[in-house]
């Protein structure tokens, strides 16, 4: 009775041992054993490197066109979306207290020319003072000035458009008292849309004026219109981390709304038949960027230089490597962890 009690406990004990082991077998695999990685190699591949965008459509050259004097609006002939011509009638104000002005003015102006002449004529007989008859020589040519001041006036109450645009806006309507300075009108030379995008300051590196890029409007998803970089900003926006860059529209916009979501892709540059590898593949050690390859299961950080980069996160390898070396890729927390000859098991 005994003896089988005894055995009993031996074959438990056997079995607690067994378990261990396997326990200790599947740590040592997994938790405890080498880290598993997957292995990539550099391929030759053409790359494009794009720069992401988003911004607003806006335009250069925007006008307000407002009245140089006070009146009355009588006439409105253009409204928005209308496209205008330099020295288009867009506005009239009520001319007829200016009228009045203007020809009291020419009656005026009559009459100081005939003073003039006849006392400038008396002056030569002596029998006027030559001073009397000065006076009256100014008194026409300040007569002439008001017939010019009030002949402007005339014309200022005609509002012209002042170059050639498109009507965004229109501020005033017929009956409206308008005084001076006040916009009518807003004015967008259609020549000069362009897309405002803010640009992240990671995206920068080789993006230059003149690159060419496509634009997707927003009231237009499916279209890529064609532009180019006119300008980069200076100064990047502190809190968005993010850079200003202007892109033009190859062709003048005949249809636009300022203020339009935009979105930009700029191609910043390309390469032919270059070595890539996946960005995940990249490493960082004591400041040195690289890899880590593959030597006999063990890893060996190689530093490499590295070129551009295209949207699908593959990246040019321009120095440090070759086509037949195999390089470990792993989750990046896992990598950061990663040492000098480190053994490594490689798996999918």
């Amino acid at each position: 009775m005994q003896f089988g009690a005894l055995l009993q406990k031996r074959k438990k004990l056997m079995m607690v041992l067994a378990g261990g082991l396997v326990l200790f077998v599947g740590l040592r695999l997994t938790v405890l054993g080498p880290p598993r990685v997957r292995e990539v190699r550099p391929l030759k591949q053409d790359l494009v490197a794009r720069v992401y965008g988003n911004g607003t459509v806006e335009a250069k050259v925007v006008v307000n066109v407002a009245s140089k004097i006070t009146g009355r609006i009588v006439e409105v002939s253009a409204d928005q979306g209308d496209m205008v011509t330099q020295g288009q009638v867009l506005a009239r104000l009520d001319t007829s207290e200016l009228a009045a002005q203007h020809r009291q003015a020419r009656a005026t102006l009559a009459l100081a020319e005939k003073n003039a002449a006849r006392f400038k004529a008396l002056a030569a007989k002596e029998l006027v003072s030559r001073q009397e008859a000065e006076q009256y020589e100014t008194a026409f040519l300040l007569a002439r000035e008001a017939v010019v001041a009030s002949q402007s006036r005339l014309a200022d109450a005609t509002i012209v458009a002042p170059e050639d645009g498109l009507v965004i806006r229109r501020l005033l309507e017929p009956g409206a008292t308008v005084t001076a300075g006040v916009p009518i009108f807003l004015l967008a030379d259609h020549r000069t849309v362009w897309v405002k995008a803010n640009v992240d300051e990671s995206q920068l590196k080789g993006l230059a004026p003149g690159q060419p890029a496509l634009i997707t409007l927003r009231s237009a998803p499916g279209e890529k219109i064609p532009g180019q970089v006119a300008r980069l900003g200076r100064e990047s926006d502190r809190v968005t981390e993010e850079l200003e860059v202007d892109v033009d529209f190859a062709q003048p916009r005949a249809e636009f709304r300022l203020g339009e979501q935009a979105e930009v892709l700029i191609t910043a540059g390309a390469r032919r038949g270059v070595l890539a590898l996946p960005r995940a593949a990249l490493a960082f050690r004591e400041g040195r960027r690289g890899v880590w390859r593959l030597e006999k299961g063990r890893l060996r950080f190689q530093e490499i230089t590295t070129g551009i980069e295209d949207r699908q996160g593959m990246i040019e390898i321009t120095s440090g490597l070759d086509a037949q070396a195999t390089v470990a890729v792993a989750p990046a927390e896992k990598m950061q962890r990663f040492s000098e000859g480190q053994r490594v098991r490689v798996g999918r």
